[in-house]
């Protein structure tokens, strides 16, 4: 009897040179290791919503007696909210597990194994991930020095692309697509992907494209206004013929009934959802204020729900590590497109303070152990 290859040997090729998507900490394990109680973390990193899901989300799961019963595989009262809210028919709106199960159905709905997607780095990396565990390849085209389009570049570029992904507002940045830049993609011919996960922070959308028949696809989610991210609620709104295709071969019940829930709830309490949001962006624009304060820190202009600022002097890396020490949660870029940033969630106002009070401590360390070896 022949030896059986070890089980290794049969997974796919072309995974095995997949980069690893970076996750964030666990706010417990960081608590563990600093001897903190979780309350003390203080999580900046992954832009949720720090003031969580309206007070609805609970009391409508407290009464949910069906958790034993699958969900709505069609997801028609889902879809038909969704639809509500962005003023489109239900047949255009697919929902899913956070955006990122949208942003891996659209890549299986367009692009075949071995070809290509394209998308503008510095920019969420789960578009180039993604591709990669489908076996497609990914084109990146740089962003220019103020992170607009390179508009000159694109339809050269572009050749061989089979779907084409943006952001606005972009991920890391906080910056917006223009109109004009949107239609410079649209026009390059394949499939535009437009992801909105920050729309709501910003008060534009680019929908209304959706609506009028063109090549636009775009992904929104509900992880970040209206806070569940834990339960990971996203949807996208295209063409009711793509639509249909989505709908058949997406995972039969991938919005789980708490989630489905949630996000009902969500939307049924708009005005309390809109005014964290004002909140938000509010103290969005404080913390850029005070972050633009601090010796060396240059902040990028954001309508997200996070400030990119780069550091002039201070190492981002170290800057990084001390506000760990302190329970603080940030992240931070150090790459050829993005050197020595910090990018921060705006919260509330009493962790804007906490935050800054800390900078501005490890920021004086740092500049005193620097005079020291000098």
């Amino acid at each position: 009897m022949s030896a059986s290859r070890p089980i290794a040997d049969w997974l796919r090729p072309s995974l095995l040179d997949v980069p690893p998507y970076v996750p964030v900490v666990p706010p417990a394990a960081l608590a563990a290791r600093l001897g903190l109680p979780v309350e003390r973390i203080l999580k900046l990193d992954a832009n949720e919503g720090q003031y969580g899901p309206s007070p609805k989300v609970a009391a409508a799961l407290a009464q949910v007696r069906s958790f034993h019963i699958y969900p709505d595989p069609a997801q028609m009262e889902l879809r038909t909210a969704l639809a509500r809210y962005l003023d489109v028919d239900p047949e255009m709106v697919v929902a899913g597990a956070g955006s990122d199960e949208l942003i891996e159905l659209a890549i299986r709905l367009f692009v075949p194994p071995g070809e290509s997607i394209l998308s503008f780095p510095p920019t969420f990396g789960m578009y180039s991930f993604l591709a990669g565990t489908l076996g497609a390849k990914a084109i990146e085209l740089t962003r220019r020095p103020d992170y607009s389009l390179d508009l000159d570049t694109i339809a050269a570029q572009a050749t061989g692309a089979r779907l084409i992904f943006v952001v606005s507002p972009n991920n890391p940045t906080g910056t917006l697509v223009s109109r004009d830049e949107l239609e410079a993609l649209l026009a390059v011919g394949p499939p535009v992907v437009i992801d909105e996960a920050y729309a709501e922070f910003a008060g534009e959308s680019h929908v209304d494209l959706v609506r009028q028949g063109r090549n636009l696809i775009v992904v929104r989610t509900l992880s970040k206004w209206a806070g569940l991210a834990g339960l990971r609620v996203g949807y996208m709104v295209c063409d009711p013929a793509v639509a249909a295709v989505a709908l058949r071969v997406k995972q039969p019940y991938n919005v789980n009934v708490a989630a489905e829930v949630a996000a009902l709830a969500s939307l049924a309490d708009l005005p309390y959802l809109q005014d964290r949001m004002r909140d938000v962006v509010a103290e969005r624009e404080r913390l850029a204020g005070l972050l633009a304060g601090l010796p060396g820190f240059e902040v990028t202009p954001s309508r997200a729900n996070f400030v990119l600022c780069r550091l002039d002097g201070a190492p981002a890396a170290e800057v990084h590590a001390r506000l760990l020490e302190r329970g603080i949660m940030v992240r931070y870029f150090d790459n050829p497109l993005l050197q020595n940033h910090l990018r921060i969630t705006a919260g509330r106002p009493e962790q804007t303070d906490r935050l800054i009070a800390s900078l501005r401590e490890v920021v004086e360390e740092l500049n005193a152990k620097a005079g020291a070896a000098s």
